[in-house]
């Protein structure tokens, strides 16, 4: 089981190291445009992509990195995406908000909210015709759950019965409102039963937790179930987005959050079961070269031609 602990604990360090890396390169410039980061919510992609397969499809939002490292997208590539280097994932034309890796699983990021509901039941469909039988797994906040495109995918993937496992990252914030303003229930599961799927509401700090209700949903899915609905409650230490005052935060917020925080947790846990100090302490130190690394080497590569800007395009 310590084994087990240990590698999600190293699996969300690298998310986390990879996260705080591209906060100090898009202050210092090396990284432009819109950034949105997943630090607190790691625990998530981390037990939600170890459920699996590698037919299967993923859609996340524009909060979507750590969902990408999780699925097994590499870093340096990822990093050089960001950084609009030639070497990146889509040879920097994608940036932060719009990469894709479809060789690692990983269908893309999107910046309309809740657009990837839709088009996950389109690759769901798809995968009864093409022989691949995949299922799809698309990832919303829990603003996005008032989005019109999100209850019509729910709808549609229940009344066909596709695999679609929808999850909802409910960080308390719809953008930088409180969600007790956007909504008279704050348990958004709840709501999958006016469409005839199973909802559950889980603890998104919790690798594990994460790794068994996906795994539940999956096996839901494959078998002809059709959808599942999972609301992971979590919280976000950064902003909403990079520039974000946060001055919505209420006072001792952020310790409250920091105490709870799935790397917190798991630490915490694993001294608990015995697990000695300096061998925790050694996960971090791990992730935390291996991002360095990675960034130092994405940051050396050519940056995209302008020249080539109309390639790549269909119209």
């Amino acid at each position: 089981m310590s084994e087990r602990r240990l590698a999600d604990l190293l699996a969300m360090w690298r998310i986390r190291a990879f996260e705080e890396k591209v906060r100090d390169l898009r202050a210092e410039g090396s990284i432009v445009g819109s950034v949105h980061l997943c630090i607190g919510q790691e625990a998530i992609p981390v037990g939600a992509c170890d459920a699996l397969e590698p037919e299967d499809a993923l859609f996340a939002t524009y909060r979507g990195h750590g969902w990408a490292i999780a699925r097994g997208v590499p870093v340096t590539p990822l990093f050089a995406e960001l950084m609009g280097r030639a070497t990146g994932v889509n040879g920097g034309r994608g940036g932060s908000a719009y990469f894709t890796a479809a060789d690692h699983g990983f269908h893309g990021e999107n910046s309309i909210v809740g657009a990837g509901a839709p088009i996950a039941c389109g690759a769901a469909l798809a995968g009864r015709f093409d022989g691949s039988g995949r299922a799809a797994v698309t990832v919303f906040g829990d603003g996005a759950m008032n989005q019109g495109a999100v209850h019509e995918a729910m709808n549609f993937a229940a009344a066909f019965d596709l695999p679609v496992v929808f999850v909802c990252e409910n960080n308390g914030y719809s953008e930088l409102t409180p969600i007790a303003d956007m909504v008279r229930s704050d348990r958004l599961a709840g709501r999958a039963a006016a469409y005839g799927m199973p909802g559950h509401r889980i603890d998104g700090n919790d690798a594990e937790a994460v790794r068994f209700h996906m795994r539940d949903a999956l096996e839901v899915a494959r078998e002809g179930g059709g959808p599942t609905l999972l609301e992971c409650v979590t919280e976000r230490i950064a902003g909403h987005y990079i520039g974000d005052a946060e001055t919505y935060r209420r006072p001792g917020e952020m310790d409250r959050i920091r105490r709870r925080e799935p790397i917190t947790r798991l630490r915490e846990g694993l001294l608990a079961d015995g697990v000695p100090a300096a061998e925790i302490d050694a996960v971090e130190t791990r992730a935390r070269g291996e991002i360095d690394t990675a960034a130092r080497t994405a940051l050396a590569a050519p940056l995209a031609d302008p020249a080539t800007v109309k390639e790549h395009l269909y119209a």
